[in-house]
């Protein structure tokens, strides 16, 4: 039997747990023709849920599905990037029928589109080859309204477009969304006082666009069920005590969870039983694994921000962190210095920010801290 504790996308309904609830809700606005902003911390599973909602049957059968993750892009050239490659991209292995519509639409790109031995297209562009990305965003949307099926489009990291130096780019999405009649959307973003910003701020241009749906951890009984379930189909046995303390430990994080859950399911024999006394060995394996990524990013950090993230690490949820009291305690070097290292960190998503609470983004940079006794 494979690792039912999948680290690396979605791998089917049998490996994902529980969100019956919110899979009901997603489909229910989407096949009503509505609009969805999903917002969660990242690693809570929140790409994985909008898969799992595109995997159902009826959605498969009467829509084109689109999943486009622009978390990489940079601005809108970017953005028509990522969204026409996830266009192609699902509809390659449909037919001829169906994807030589998309390409008829796209004038603009057409050179930019190639063909390999067994003729399907693939989609060739590369960075900065869309010299008007606003010509060819213009093309995908009306072969979004056109298309054979209803089209349901998900962009995940939706906040990343405030990024962009271009600052019409959220107006002039939102115009296309509100044209469109053949495609519905989900917003998926992870950075919760951004997505709020855009949706529930009436000067902003998706105000009132969505439905809003806020993505909490899964509960912890059902989860509990799920691990022992997946190790009991393998002749494994696991203690309840285990998922209990990862959860405590890791603040409900999924992807952390299931991270160390996987280290510890191929540690178990078949017949044995996972307790609580293998869980530190799991991640301190986790840990040895990623210690040159970690230590690479560490330090190619400015020092300023690396005194900034440290400072934070160690109070692990951290407020006030630009005030004298702070800078005094750290040994910062003024107040103007330690907002200029939080604006670049927050902006390489090192740290994050919840209800004015600062913490570190990854949960296993900050154990690897420890681990190397940095903090």
């Amino acid at each position: 039997m494979n690792n039912p504790f999948v680290t690396n996308g979605y791998a089917g309904s049998a490996y994902f747990c529980d969100r019956v609830l919110e899979t009901a809700a997603i489909r229910e606005m989407l096949l009503n023709e509505n609009n969805v902003a999903l917002i969660s911390p990242r690693r809570l599973g929140k790409t994985d849920l909008i898969w799992h909602v595109f995997d159902d049957i009826e959605i498969r059968r009467s829509h084109h599905c689109f999943v486009v993750d622009i978390y990489a892009t940079k601005n809108l050239s970017d953005f028509v990037n990522m969204l026409g490659k996830a266009v192609m991209d699902e509809l390659r292995p449909k037919g001829k029928k169906v994807w030589e519509k998309f390409i008829s639409v796209m004038s603009s790109l057409k050179s930019e589109i190639s063909f390999d031995m067994n003729g399907m297209p693939t989609w060739s562009v590369g960075i900065g080859s869309i010299n008007n990305p606003s010509i060819t965003l213009d093309e995908i949307f009306s072969y979004l309204n056109q298309a054979d099926k209803p089209c349901l489009v998900a962009i995940d990291e939706f906040q990343q477009i405030t990024r962009y130096e271009d600052e019409t780019v959220e107006a002039i999405l939102r115009t296309y969304v509100q044209r469109t009649t053949n495609a519905h959307f989900i917003f998926s973003g992870s950075q919760r006082h951004m997505m709020n910003g855009m949706f529930t701020s009436p000067s902003r241009p998706f105000y009132q666009a969505v439905s809003i749906i806020n993505l909490q951890p899964l509960d912890m009984e059902v989860y509990t069920d799920f691990c022992v379930d997946k190790f009991e189909l393998a002749g494994k046995h696991l203690d309840r005590k285990v998922v209990a303390s990862l959860y405590e430990r890791f603040d409900a994080v999924t992807s952390y969870m299931h991270r160390i859950l996987n280290v510890l399911y191929s540690r178990t024999e078949k017949g044995s039983t996972c307790d609580v006394s293998m869980v530190d060995e799991a991640i301190d394996f986790i840990l040895r694994m990623s210690s040159d990524t970690y230590e690479s990013l560490y330090y190619q950090m400015p020092e300023k921000q690396r005194l900034m993230f440290l400072a934070i690490a160690r109070e692990g949820k951290a407020s006030c962190v630009t005030g004298g009291k702070f800078i005094n305690k750290y040994k910062l070097i003024s107040a103007s210095s330690a907002n200029s290292a939080l604006k670049g960190l927050l902006e390489k998503d090192f740290i994050t920010v919840d209800k004015s609470r600062y913490s570190l983004y990854d949960q296993f940079f900050a154990l690897w801290l420890k681990f190397k006794g940095l903090i």
